[in-house]
């Protein structure tokens, strides 16, 4: 029965301790725009483009991938 009263308040204390952090974020703003990081990545224009070497765009290196082009040519 000693351990009912353990978890019980082990169980209060942990929801105490979730609305106190709940509170605190909500008073920061973390809650207040929930509708533009949802519609942000379908207006997303920045693409990533991987950088070119300039004497190196017909190289390829010869490795395990390569092997089998290397045989078929």
């Amino acid at each position: 029965m000693d351990i009912l009263y353990l978890m019980i308040l082990c169980s209060v204390s942990l929801a105490v301790v979730f609305l106190v952090v709940f509170i605190v974020f909500a008073r920061k703003g973390q809650f207040e725009d929930d509708e533009s990081p949802a519609v942000r990545i379908l207006f997303d224009s920045g693409e990533v483009k991987e950088k070119e070497e300039p004497g190196n765009k017909n190289d390829k290196e010869k490795g395990d991938n390569n092997k089998f082009e290397e045989k078929s040519e």
